[in-house]
């Protein structure tokens, strides 16, 4: 554990930020896995593939993830929905 004053504030700026950025990720996940159970069950249009696409979009933008792997869960959400 730090003892420098700035040190412990850090380490409380980080564990805040790692909670938020964990929060982040896993509506990201969420959003593609429902994504994909409306591809799987039929129930899939345009507007839901666009909101998929878009909250990928601003995840990429934000860091949360890569620029490959937004372009990869667009990609697969729009070749299933156009099947």
């Amino acid at each position: 554990m730090p003892n420098i004053k700035s040190a412990i504030k850090r380490v409380e700026v980080t564990k805040k930020k790692t909670e938020a950025n964990k929060g982040k990720k896993s509506a990201i996940r969420t959003v593609i896995k429902q994504s994909k159970a409306a591809v799987a069950s039929g129930t899939v249009d345009e507007a839901f593939v666009k909101k998929t696409q878009k909250a990928v979009d601003q995840a990429a933008a934000k860091g949360h993830m890569s620029k490959q792997a937004a372009a990869r869960a667009k990609s697969r959400v729009a070749k299933a929905a156009n099947k």
